[in-house]
């Protein structure tokens, strides 16, 4: 899946373009009331209908991307191997194997190779963030109590 490999933070020059743009695309979308809309293409004269829900999307993007965040689009029932998905979780390929067989994420086989729906992925990602944040904060109120820490 090259599209994660190739995944980059936005120029200023980018950011910049992507703060007008967002900012003009966010009131636009205010004043549509249908379910698509025709767009021009300044360069080609040229006019597309598209569905007002991937307008939206667009300034999903453009406001992560005027923000300076990276951005990926990989699609929802995408799956990956169990060499990307160690890659996205940071960690090793027999580690995630291990989680895979432990039942921690949903795999299927194709023949002697597994493959992790990206949404699972993500899932497991997330869990592990919210384990760790409920961890630091167990941690901060045992250093309350035996007064390690000063509120």
């Amino acid at each position: 899946m090259n599209t994660l490999e190739k995944i980059r933070k936005p120029s200023k020059v980018e950011q910049k373009v992507a703060i007008e743009s967002y900012n003009t695309l966010a009131s636009v979308i205010k004043q549509i009331n249908s379910d698509k809309t025709e767009i021009g293409i300044e360069g080609t004269k040229d006019k597309i209908v598209i569905p007002v829900r991937a307008l939206k999307f667009l300034s999903d993007i453009l406001r992560a991307m005027s923000q300076g965040k990276p951005i990926s689009l990989v699609p929802v029932a995408t799956e990956v191997t169990t060499q990307k998905a160690a890659e996205i979780l940071g960690c090793s390929r027999p580690h995630l194997v291990k989680l895979l067989e432990d039942g921690k994420i949903e795999f299927t086989k194709v023949g002697k190779h597994r493959r992790i729906k990206f949404e699972d992925i993500l899932k497991y990602k997330k869990q592990l963030k919210e384990e760790q944040k409920r961890h630091i904060i167990d941690i901060m109120n045992f250093d309350e109590e035996i007064g390690l820490y000063d509120s």
